[in-house]
């Protein structure tokens, strides 16, 4: 444990003695959440037990208080906190969680450093943790929005076409960070039992064209996590999209997978907020889009 970490949830007399100075602090002591959470295929669908401790460093109090809630960074935010991160999607890190937790911590205006512990306490006769610390000057780095990207969605039929190439350069031109989605395959897929299968053998066929398109533009890279899409938006770098790992993990994504594979493309494009979404081909996109569809 850092010293950081252990004058932070010392007594308030040694954090004084360590610091040379005692800002006011707000916590939230063994908070109890449970979650599905865990890197291993033998904790998904396991809900386990996680607790929580958090101590904020915020900024002086205002002068004439009046007792009133709506000034202070209340207790609830803390909670509300863990919870929306929990709610947000399923991860398989403690660390993840915790920079989440963090962020959405720091973006308080009081707020000005996060200690913060989270711990699994069902693996075992034992707590297994980690613990961080952020301040608002890291977080502001951190928080740089990515700019929202044009989807491309293409069809098995537009990945045929012979003007493909000519198709990706100009999108790959026109100014806008672009995020490529494929099309299930028209090739038969192996016969499976159950709906969880037979949906992940769908990801992996798209992911099957992802990596074959990749491979015909040097400037194209696939990538499979939402850390990954960030950043090549960010930098502007053009994205062919693998589904399994954002899909899986994230409540509320297609769970029954359209024939065409289209309605992830649609649900991307809506995760990304993105400026529109373009399709190329005779995939069918469902109705009620929150982005703009436009098709080639």
């Amino acid at each position: 444990m850092t010293d950081n970490i252990a004058e932070a949830f010392e007594h308030p007399e040694a954090r004084a003695r360590a610091s040379g100075g005692l800002p006011d602090r707000l916590s939230l002591r063994d908070f109890i959440a449970t979650a599905d959470i865990g890197a291993f295929q033998e904790e998904r669908g396991e809900v386990q037990r996680l607790r929580f401790n958090i101590v904020v460093e915020i900024a002086p109090l205002p002068s004439g208080l009046d007792d009133d809630v709506d000034r202070i960074l209340s207790y609830d935010r803390l909670i509300e906190a863990v919870e929306a991160e929990l709610s947000r999607e399923r991860l398989n890190l403690l660390e993840t969680l915790a920079e989440g937790v963090a962020a959405r911590i720091l973006a308080e205006p009081q707020a000005r450093r996060v200690f913060l512990r989270v711990e699994k306490l069902d693996r075992g006769p034992f707590a297994l943790g980690v613990e961080i610390v952020r301040d608002t000057a890291l977080q502001a780095v951190q928080d740089a929005a990515p700019p929202p990207p044009v989807v491309v969605h293409l069809s098995p039929d537009a990945l045929r076409a012979p003007d493909l190439a000519k198709v990706v350069g100009h999108h790959l031109s026109g100014g806008d960070p672009v995020v490529l989605t494929l099309g299930l395959p028209e090739e038969p897929r192996p016969d499976a039992g159950t709906e969880d299968a037979r949906r992940r053998i769908a990801l992996l066929a798209i992911e099957q064209n992802a990596w074959a398109l990749a491979a015909r533009d040097t400037r194209l890279k696939v990538v499979a996590t939402r850390t990954e899409l960030d950043w090549a938006l960010r930098h502007g770098r053009p994205a062919v999209w693998a589904p399994s790992k954002i899909v899986l993990d994230t409540p509320g994504a297609p769970v029954a997978l359209a024939a065409d594979g289209a309605a992830l493309a649609l649900w991307l494009a809506e995760l990304l907020g993105a400026r529109c979404l373009i399709v190329h081909g005779t995939d069918t996109i469902p109705a009620g889009s929150r982005v703009p569809v436009q098709r080639r």
